[in-house]
């Protein structure tokens, strides 16, 4: 018998797949909505697993996005007369490999910040990884490679077979992103993140090597949010480096801080909240945005500890 985590995976995986069978007679802005919910999902989760499970405070998670991002939009726009016929010619198997190694390299990214500043805590690490991010943002505004400043365009979106591809690797990655953060914070492992940010001294002193357990937290939460560049970037059919600025590491801060930091289900549920809130903003215009920071301004008055904080959700401790 299944344990219930894995039957939930399947479930989500039997949903995403009659979703990207669907998708090509769903309304457009629907289904964009729904892929939103998707991404930011993974991106709320993996960066939940650093700041709120580990104990960190990272600002350049939108950083670790772009890397992902540009990587697999690359693999399949200007890399793919070369890479298909390595596959037989089918993107449904490119795209997949493309999502990987973007992670992967946003992964390697996120090691080479991490290795030399986790040494860092609250304030300092904030600093270094919001530098991280601006930093990629401006090496891409200057890779004509890329599109430069002007952006990549002509990625697949929108189009068979990428529709159907697109749709289910959003929905499917964002399930495979709960399980895999949930299964390993639940795992031997993954007690070693809670230590960390329960008590690193007392960690420490536990024999517990906490500069690994924090960078390992780093890597796997910058993979995800690699992936869910390479999704963002695959829905939208275009990029530029102004798209993964600090406002978009924010927002995934503010979906993290909202649900409660170091709550599984509760940043989940923010990541939805937040994303769906924002549609019916949008015909206000610029003033959207004046109601969307007065939301979170109430929202943090009333509940600093996050909205999503009933006793059956929060973090398991022994």
């Amino acid at each position: 018998m299944f344990p219930k985590s894995q039957l939930w995976l399947l479930l989500a995986l039997a949903v995403a797949g009659s979703l990207a069978a669907f998708s090509g007679r769903m309304d457009p802005y629907l289904l964009d909505v729904a892929m939103g919910v998707g991404i930011n999902l993974i991106l709320a989760v993996s960066l939940n697993l650093i700041n709120g499970f580990t104990g960190q405070f990272s600002l350049g998670h939108a950083g670790f996005m772009a890397v992902g991002a540009y990587t697999s939009a690359t693999l399949t726009t200007t890399l793919a007369a070369k890479l298909l016929p390595l596959v037989g010619g089918q993107p449904w198997i490119l795209f997949p490999i493309s999502l990987v190694m973007g992670g992967l390299l946003a992964a390697l990214a996120g090691l080479a910040v991490g290795a030399p500043s986790l040494r860092l805590k609250g304030d300092y690490l904030a600093i270094v990884t919001l530098g991280f991010g601006e930093i990629i943002k401006v090496i891409l505004q200057n890779m004509d490679f890329v599109g430069g400043a002007r952006g990549l365009t002509g990625i697949p979106s929108g189009i068979p077979p990428y529709t159907q591809i697109v749709t289910f690797w959003t929905i499917a990655g964002a399930a495979i992103t709960v399980y895999v953060v949930w299964g390993l914070l639940n795992s031997t492992y993954g007690r070693g993140f809670l230590a960390v940010a329960d008590d690193e001294i007392a960690a420490e002193s536990m024999g517990l090597n906490t500069t690994r357990y924090k960078i390992t937290a780093f890597v796997v939460g910058s993979f995800f949010a690699g992936v869910a560049g390479g999704l963002y970037a695959h829905v939208k059919g275009y990029i530029n480096p102004g798209g993964f600025d600090f406002n978009k590491s924010i927002e995934i801060v503010v979906m993290v801080i909202l649900g409660g930091m170091g709550r599984h289900v509760g940043v989940i549920i923010a990541a939805i909240l937040l994303t769906v809130v924002q549609e019916p903003l949008r015909k206000l215009g610029d003033w959207r945005m004046i109601l969307y920071a007065l939301l979170l301004i109430i929202l943090m008055l009333t509940r600093p500890q996050g909205l999503f904080t009933w006793p059956l959700w929060k973090r398991k401790t022994s």
